[in-house]
């Protein structure tokens, strides 16, 4: 059951990677006016960020759906998602009323506070996906189990079962 809570996890967040990216990189000056919307980073770092926010998410999105690297990816994504929920958290306690950016756009909008909530939520729960597959990074139908192949063909169960032999012996 958890290889297929993990196959979920990993398809619906690496999904929603890819879609934000390359929702956002046909316009990478929406980008950066997204991220400088905020109001958090320091100028200079403001462009680069924005165009480079767009490639790391379909890279991190590629990833997952792949299974690739899943574990280090679900750490970059954990704290992607960590930061937008920081910036969003960050933009309503502080009345801005701006577009999340987070599929585009970005900028100024009327009554963009509305959506915060469900935004938060949104993000909180890829969040928590995202952190299943850091503790749980070997799913169902992944290439991590091709590039480790000594323990392909392991089941979950299995690989569970053995790690706690080597935590009791020491290794």
């Amino acid at each position: 059951m958890k290889d297929w809570i993990g196959l979920v996890a990993r398809l619906v967040t690496g999904g929603v990677w890819i879609a934000a990216g390359l929702l956002k990189l046909p316009d990478p000056a929406g980008s950066v006016r997204a991220v400088r919307a905020y109001d958090l980073l320091p100028e200079s770092v403001v462009p680069t960020v924005g165009h480079a926010l767009p490639i790391i998410e379909v890279v991190v999105g590629l990833c997952l759906v792949l299974g690739l690297l899943t574990r280090t990816m679900a750490v970059v994504s954990a704290l992607l998602f960590v930061a937008f929920i920081i910036g969003i958290a960050s933009a309503w306690a502080r009345g801005l009323q701006i577009e999340c950016g987070c599929f585009g756009g970005g900028g100024e909008i009327a009554g963009a506070s509305d959506k915060y909530p469900g935004e938060i939520a949104r993000d909180v729960g890829l969040l928590l996906a995202s952190l299943w597959l850091v503790v749980r990074p070997r799913t169902r139908w992944s290439l991590d189990s091709y590039i480790s192949p000594a323990r392909s063909g392991t089941s979950h169960h299995d690989l569970e079962r053995e790690l706690d032999v080597e935590a009791q012996q020491g290794r």
